[in-house]
């Protein structure tokens, strides 16, 4: 083998060149992908790409196929047309196999959290750490108090899940997430059914996640506050296609009549309307 430098480089390794070729790839892609669930047609002919490093938010009504997007990622569902490529493989016509590796790249936060319920906050997310093998327990106490530390739940290890706010269950399974050293992760609504306080700390959580870990990332979600927080780009479906696709703010600019529908109506502050209304039907306001 020569010594001429020239020549190492021509006979970089495969990793190496592969490394190169998959920067010009998106990390996670939808082409043209269709899903029915009998006569409802979820997803029609959508195409949509994340580079690695990315967040981008899927915003829209409900219906509309958002949380099937996701479980199409994570191969739990089958497109009925269409290809979709995750960790720049084709998972298509994956098996379960298949898809078990995959899934040690891409986690998913669904919205009830998906903890055990037998185990305390720090066994479950002890757990994937387990699974994987090679560590000591003590390295594992380790890793497991730095997540849950990171997460802002480190005082809550010994803690069962019934014992936690919704909110709080999902910070924890945040934490699960990243003992897995995922590459990329998607969140399923992480801001519903929380209060605005434990929302902005949620978006605060997967914020920091995104600038200090630079994981690639897909959010589920219909809170356009924290989309503007978090998103690179918005995709906005609505009666299962894309119509449209570019950063928050090129969205409030969008002429796209549902699009601004959407945005009128996160705008509307309901509180207010509810306090006004409850106020106007107290007993004894007719007599005032």
């Amino acid at each position: 083998m020569s010594s001429d430098p020239e020549t190492v480089v021509i006979t970089e390794s495969g990793d190496d060149a592969a490394s190169v070729a998959q920067e010009d790839k998106p990390y996670l892609e939808f082409q043209h992908v269709s899903k029915s669930f009998g006569e409802k047609h979820v997803l029609r002919d959508v195409s949509w790409s994340v580079r690695a490093g990315e967040t981008i938010c899927i915003l829209g009504r409900s219906g509309v196929g958002k949380s099937v997007a996701l479980q199409s990622i994570m191969g739990f569902l089958k497109p009925d047309a269409g290809r979709i490529w995750v960790a720049y493989e084709d998972i298509t016509d994956y098996g379960e196999k298949d898809m078990e590796r995959i899934r040690k790249k891409v986690t998913m936060v669904f919205q009830s959290g998906a903890l055990f319920d037998s185990l305390t906050v720090g066994e479950n997310v002890a757990f994937p750490l387990r699974e994987r093998g090679g560590l000591e327990e003590a390295q594992i106490f380790q890793i497991v108090d730095g997540l849950l530390e990171m997460v802002g739940v480190g005082h809550m290890r010994d803690l069962l899940p019934a014992e936690l706010s919704t909110g709080m269950r999902r910070s924890v399974a945040i934490a699960r997430a990243l003992s897995a050293e995922p590459e990329c992760i998607l969140y399923d609504e992480p801001t519903t059914m929380v209060d605005p306080m434990m929302a902005h700390l949620l978006g605060d959580l997967i914020q920091k996640l995104k600038y200090q870990l630079k994981l690639t990332s897909v959010v589920v979600t219909h809170d356009m506050t924290l989309a503007k927080k978090l998103a690179d780009r918005v995709i906005f479906l609505h009666e299962g296609r894309v119509v449209f696709s570019g950063t928050p703010k090129e969205m409030e600019n969008s002429k796209e009549e549902i699009v601004q529908e959407f945005l009128e109506l996160d705008s509307t502050d309901f509180s207010s309307f509810g306090k006004a209304e409850l106020r106007r039907h107290q007993p004894g306001d007719a007599a005032l």
